[in-house]
């Protein structure tokens, strides 16, 4: 069979006949030698790598951008396919990097992350149905924490330095592992206040991402104060939260909010030193993908709660006013939040330290009510169908007015505000915040709720973007 044209004759192979038995001739040139990422091709020689006479047919070997594996994705039966090489250093992406995308691996992690949400929603909706609802809270705000916490910085850190190697997917297959330790962990610390297994599993999650710090220091000289500030700080905080464990029941809870402060300055300590390099229309990405897994989650948790409500055959007009106000909620805050594109803050005025932290740390109260909203929801149901119950009117109502509250807030803090060209855009959003604290005292809150949130919508689409 001939060879495949070498670099040097690519393209004068493209302008001259060749045999009908070559493979190029039938076509399948793009599948013996693989076009490059960077559109750059060169012979391998003998005096080149290993790893670059592996590649192609006649020696042929691509080279991709910078911190990519050459050709780390290959073309098969029409379809990109990621294909892991054993190890690459971590040199960083490219922050302007074209057409860069969620990989499947990302996907993967939310994906099991979001067993973790579930978790901390149903035992938030069974502390508000049994009348628990301020201990219910504060136990969700601190679980739902350390899973958004954890989640947020796997998501930067892939962002700047994600090879796509053996090494590196097996290093997040171990967070992956501590997550879900971390969930089966949820229902004891809402239940009982233990916090021996959801620590094991931060533990686990978080050492393993000290571990990638550490493999990028080794490679990225340039960032390497930063990378290292990152290791570091992520493995004093584990040892912090191991420490908590030893620390008596009423020590507990200021240790916890000492821990927090620390963690989240640890990203501002370790940046002082150098940004990684991160891409804005990646992170966009990635979080408006959390959003609508912690929008599902809140839906399912909703509609499950419902439709069990309604097998009791009681209240079936009140239920039927939840459902519709649910499903309008569930629109509008998807509708609300996706209103403004994220990744024009990020390339642009966000590129400042104070205003990206602000927009990443502002998604905890994104994420945080939208999942709560679901447990709200369920918990309202609940009370209609038993209202001899534990669950008062007013504790079931704000179950669902508050959070749709602090989402409308915070979407407008992170997502709306900085787009605004007048002061009266703000409007809509103040009135609807407070408008709907006041729901809560109105026959079928749901209802009203939902009402409040699809007109915010129209308001805010009918703005000058």
């Amino acid at each position: 069979m001939p060879r495949c044209p070498s670099a040097h004759g690519i393209e004068g192979a493209r302008n001259r006949s060749l045999p009908d038995k070559s493979p190029c001739a039938r076509g399948l040139l793009s599948r013996c030698c693989p076009p490059s990422v960077g559109g750059r091709l060169h012979l391998a020689t003998r005096k080149g790598s290993a790893d670059e006479r592996a590649g192609g047919c006649g020696g042929l070997r691509g080279r991709g951008r910078a911190g990519e594996p050459p050709l780390s994705r290959v073309r098969a039966l029409g379809r990109t396919v990621p294909v892991p090489r054993r190890r690459h250093a971590m040199t960083g992406r490219d922050p302007g990097e074209a057409h860069r995308t969620v990989t499947p691996l990302e996907l993967f992690v939310d994906l099991c992350f979001v067993v973790a949400v579930a978790q901390a929603s149903h035992y938030l909706r069974d502390a508000l149905i049994h009348g628990h609802g301020a201990t219910g809270v504060l136990r969700f705000a601190l679980v739902f924490f350390t899973v958004w916490w954890a989640w947020m910085n796997f998501t930067w850190f892939a962002s700047a330095y994600d090879p796509d190697d053996t090494l590196y997917r097996l290093t997040v297959l171990v967070q992956i592992t501590g997550s879900l330790v971390l969930a089966a962990g949820v229902g004891r610390a809402f239940e009982h206040g233990d916090l021996l297994v959801i620590t094991l599993g931060y533990v686990v999650l978080r050492t393993a991402l000290a571990a990638l710090w550490l493999r990028a220091g080794l490679a990225d000289r340039p960032r390497r104060a930063t990378t290292l500030r990152f290791a570091i700080g992520v493995t004093a905080c584990q040892l912090g939260w191991v420490g908590l464990l030893f620390l008596p029941a009423a020590g507990r809870l200021p240790g916890i909010a000492v821990m927090i402060l620390a963690e989240v300055l640890v990203p501002v300590w370790a940046q002082s030193a150098g940004m990684t390099p991160w891409h804005p229309g990646h992170i966009a990405e990635r979080y408006e993908l959390f959003t609508l897994i912690v929008l599902g989650e809140s839906v399912a948790a909703a509609t499950i709660a419902v439709q069990g409500a309604f097998e009791r055959q009681q209240n079936i007009a009140a239920l039927c006013a939840l459902a519709g106000g649910g499903l309008l909620m569930a629109f509008a805050m998807w509708w609300l939040y996706f209103t403004r594109p994220a990744h024009t803050l990020l390339a642009t005025t966000h590129q400042a330290h104070g205003r990206r932290f602000a927009w990443a740390y502002g998604h905890y109260f994104v994420f945080a009510s939208a999942t709560a909203e679901g447990a709200g929801l369920a918990a309202y149901a609940d009370h209609l169908t038993r209202p001899d119950g534990t669950t008062g009117a007013l504790p079931a109502a704000l179950g669902v007015t508050v959070p749709a509250a602090v989402f409308v807030f915070a979407v407008w803090a992170v997502h709306l505000r900085p787009h605004r060209r007048r002061k009266a855009d703000d409007v809509p959003c103040a009135v609807t915040v407070v408008a709907l604290l006041l729901a809560t005292w109105l026959p079928a809150p749901a209802l009203v709720a939902g009402a409040l949130l699809s007109g915010v919508v129209v308001a805010v689409t009918r703005q000058d973007p």
